[in-house]
Formats: structure tokens, C-alpha cells, sequence
């Protein structure tokens, strides 16, 4: 089912960026990793991806910016954010701005694998549906 789905990493560490990206791949996913927000955007693929799993704390755009920018351009990605930073305020703009997830690092596979099959299945209801 998730076979042919594309999951975009947004994160500026290195280390959990190929870490994520082999636990999505070893679940058979296809998944492509960014190190800002700004890569992200300007690489043109935006409306290629059925998942976003981006960090919360990033330098320049931040994960939650990412997202709402998002939004805001009528890209319906259903967004992952992650955060090493126990931020009550963070998680409170994240539930508001309809993020499928927020996982605190460091994280446990079966908890992001979760939530990506969750925002892939909420992205393909959202496409049948309309």
C-alpha cells in the first residue's frame, strides 16, 4: 500500500536524517531528506510527497513555519513534527495548526512509523474523499 509513498525528512542534524530515513525505508517507504526548510521548498517537489516528518527547531524556518507556510500555499501535506526541546508552546501551536503528529527525540521507530501511516492514509482519505 505505502510501497510508492514519498516521505520528505526536514532536519539540520545529519545524523537524524540518515537514521530516519533507513527506519523509513527498511518499513518500505521511499523517503527524501532535506537539511532546512528552505531546501525543502526551493527543491520543487513539495507537492510530490504524501508525508512531512520536519524538525521543530531548525536556523531560518523552523518546522511548524514550514508547515503553516504550507498550508498557507494549498499544499495539504500531513506534517510530522519532531523537537529534542520539551516545548509545551511548540506542541500547543502544533495540535492548532493541525499537525498529524508531535513526537518528542529522541523518538521510537514504531512511534514515527505510526504516524506516517496514519498522515499517508489521512492523505489518501483526503484526496478520495473530495
Amino acid at each position: 500500500m505505502h510501497g510508492r509513498s514519498l516521505v520528505a525528512i526536514v532536519d539540520d542534524d545529519e545524523s537524524i536524517r540518515e537514521t530516519t530515513q533507513d527506519l523509513l525505508e527498511s518499513a518500505g517507504f521511499s523517503a527524501v531528506a532535506f537539511a532546512s526548510a528552505e531546501s525543502f521548498l526551493s527543491s520543487g517537489r513539495p507537492k510530490q510527497f504524501s508525508c512531512l516528518i520536519a524538525d521543530v527547531r531548525m536556523p531560518g524556518m523552523s518546522g511548524l513555519e514550514l508547515h503553516q507556510k504550507l498550508v498557507a500555499s494549498s499544499y495539504m501535506i500531513p506534517t510530522i513534527i519532531v523537537s529534542a526541546h520539551a516545548d509545551e508552546r511548540a506542541r500547543a501551536q502544533a495540535a492548532q495548526s493541525n499537525v498529524v503528529c508531535c513526537l518528542a527525540k529522541p523518538f521510537m521507530a514504531e512511534e514515527l512509523l505510526a504516524c506516517v501511516r496514519h498522515a499517508i492514509e489521512r492523505r489518501q482519505c483526503d484526496r478520495d474523499c473530495l
